[in-house]
């Protein structure tokens, strides 16, 4: 038997939550988007209204209408509205990055984890066919000798993105670093230690050290003119390279199908592996980096 699709309901009425979580939960088949929040209702109306969902006039009322919460606020606001969900027994989708800094990450995680509930991180590359088999197929290259990841984006120069208001704030490492760090520490193994250094508009260059040995460059920034992000990780050795282009990978490799069936899931119970413990173990990576930056 078929069970009924999981109710979602939606905090947040910023682009991200417009374009993609209300149209992907709303299509089902596992869930249905059933509520819309915002701090700004006059925001959260006409999403609500293109799905057919409730307009939620408080956070409460949106955890009373729901089986599960997708946050996607910023994240001052997760570290707040989390907790009151996880308290209410029902399962959260915690958006990028966990929180404003570590202390606060650890507090919500804590708060989070004695609750019981389950979660799921939104890293949306790790949602990715095209990157799971990448990741699959590393251990599989012959042992390698160095690595690179690139990240390089224009999402802060035009946009919607570019008017938000923590994202200039905190800068490329809050912003897109969760994404490629966590890509970076999966495929070529855990951070150990960082080297960084800083240019022009935020651009951000590191060398890193991972468990095992090996050694790897990562160039990040999102001010930079492309008419295509780039965005590539890559192994080389004696065997050659492993190459990921994570652009392709991600438009084609069907992640909000994934992530859609996938907190469906956590929904009704289910770990994943992507969840509040890697959210706060990928706030602990950019804290350190954070902190090695200032050196």
């Amino acid at each position: 038997m078929t069970p009924s699709p999981v109710a979602i309901g939606l905090a947040g009425a910023g682009p991200w939550a417009r374009t993609r979580y209300a149209p992907v939960f709303a299509a089902g088949p596992e869930t249905r988007l059933a509520a819309v929040w915002s701090r700004h209702p006059d925001n959260a109306r006409p999403t609500a209204e293109a799905y057919g969902a409730t307009l939620a006039t408080t956070f409460a009322e949106l955890v009373d209408s729901c089986d599960a919460v997708a946050l996607c606020v910023p994240p001052a606001v997760q570290a707040e509205l989390a907790p009151i969900a996880a308290a209410a027994n029902k399962p959260l989708l915690l958006d990028k990055p966990l929180a404003v800094d570590l202390a606060s990450a650890q507090r919500l995680a804590a708060a989070i984890i004695e609750s019981r509930v389950p979660t799921m991180f939104a890293l949306t590359f790790r949602y990715s066919d095209t990157i799971r088999q990448f990741l699959a197929d590393v251990p599989r290259f012959a042992a390698a000798t160095g690595a690179r990841a690139v990240m390089v984006t224009g999402s802060q120069l035009s946009g919607p993105y570019a008017e938000s208001s923590w994202r200039p704030e905190k800068g490329v490492l809050f912003d897109e670093g969760p994404h490629i760090l966590d890509l970076v520490d999966v495929a070529f193994g855990p951070i150990v230690a960082a080297q960084v250094h800083r240019g022009r508009d935020g651009w951000t260059g590191m060398l890193l050290e991972h468990e095992g040995g090996m050694v790897s460059e990562l160039s990040l920034a999102n001010r930079v003119g492309l008419e295509r992000n780039q965005i590539e990780v890559e192994l080389f050795g004696a065997s050659g390279r492993l190459h990921l282009d994570v652009v392709e990978a991600y438009t084609n490799g069907n992640v909000f199908e994934n992530l859609r069936r996938e907190f469906a899931d956590v929904a009704r119970g289910a770990a994943h592996h992507v969840d509040i413990r890697r959210a706060l173990y990928v706030q602990g990576l950019i804290d350190r980096i954070e902190r090695a930056s200032q050196t």
